[in-house]
């Protein structure tokens, strides 16, 4: 259990990276590689899940961590959502488990988050719209937020560009077109009780996510996957004033250090008041973590 009292931060946007049997599959080293030529990170390490506790436990950070099941698009086989909770399981004074479901798995993947939920303590998802190849507002994936919704816990989704493909012909064939944050307007509006948390500054869709989460009140953002140094001002703006309320630190470890992350954000004109509400206060509301 986290103890708030323990910890300066909560990072709600780590990944975790190597699972037992999925290092294997063809194209993975490739896709590792173009990563790191795309986020030019200092180490060269990708970090098991106690390795990940570790580094934040140091440093006095809980965190959110999460697999990506992108099966279907991508051919890498997914983590296995039970053996990374159980993991994390082991760490639960610093990480907070989430896991991933392609919502291409219909009906099968509700089932499965039921579960994932009830038997192993998952408490949120994290989706992938780019990677998974979907549109959050399709339909086909209702049956998956409906398990969601119904398990209480909230739901976490890509928005913008990514470093996923990024370098590599055809961009891997991801696409960028089903990461516009203004696809999640439908989700917010036909699950008003489901908490939606828009990952990442949404280039080159900014102002679509400040528009969202104004509007709609079960919708978040988080701030990972850049540097605190590169944020549109309009961002910083909204942060400030408006959604002081809604806006998480995140990191995106390990492509970005919450070192990096955190000394970065400490340059940025940000009132004294919303500190504490960016670094923790916002995340500990939203996850449901007490004193």
């Amino acid at each position: 259990m986290i103890n708030l009292n323990d910890i300066v931060a909560i990072d709600v946007h780590t990944h975790a990276e190597e699972p037992c049997g999925t290092h294997a599959d063809d194209g993975y080293d490739d896709f590792q590689d173009a990563m790191k030529a795309y986020f030019k990170p200092k180490h060269n390490h990708r970090p098991t899940v106690p390795e990940t506790a570790a580094h934040f436990r140091e440093r006095k950070i809980a965190a959110v961590i999460f697999p990506v099941d992108a099966e279907r698009e991508t051919g890498f086989r997914r983590y296995n959502n039970e053996e990374m909770a159980e993991l994390a399981a082991k760490e639960s004074d610093i990480l907070i488990p989430f896991g991933s479901i392609d919502p291409a798995k219909g009906r099968a993947g509700a089932r499965e988050a039921r579960r994932l939920v009830k038997d192993f303590g998952i408490k949120g998802f994290k989706f992938h719209p780019t990677m998974q190849g979907f549109y959050p507002n399709d339909r086909s994936a209702y049956p998956l937020y409906e398990a969601i919704n119904e398990c209480g816990v909230p739901a976490l989704f890509h928005t913008g560009q990514t470093g996923v493909g990024a370098g590599m012909p055809g961009g891997m064939n991801m696409r960028l077109k089903y990461s516009n944050p203004l696809h999640l307007d439908d989700v917010a509006a036909d699950f008003p009780d489901m908490k939606i948390i828009l990952a990442h500054p949404s280039f080159p869709w900014q102002e679509e996510a400040l528009s969202v989460a104004t509007h709609k009140p079960n919708v978040y953002i988080d701030l990972s996957g850049w540097s605190p140094r590169y944020f549109p001002k309009i961002l910083v703006q909204y942060a400030n004033s408006i959604l002081r309320h809604k806006v998480m630190f995140g990191s995106d470890w390990p492509a970005i250090l919450p070192d990096r992350w955190l000394a970065d954000f400490d340059t940025l004109d940000i009132r004294p008041e919303v500190k504490p509400l960016i670094l923790k206060e916002n995340a500990a509301k939203l996850l449901g973590l007490s004193r």
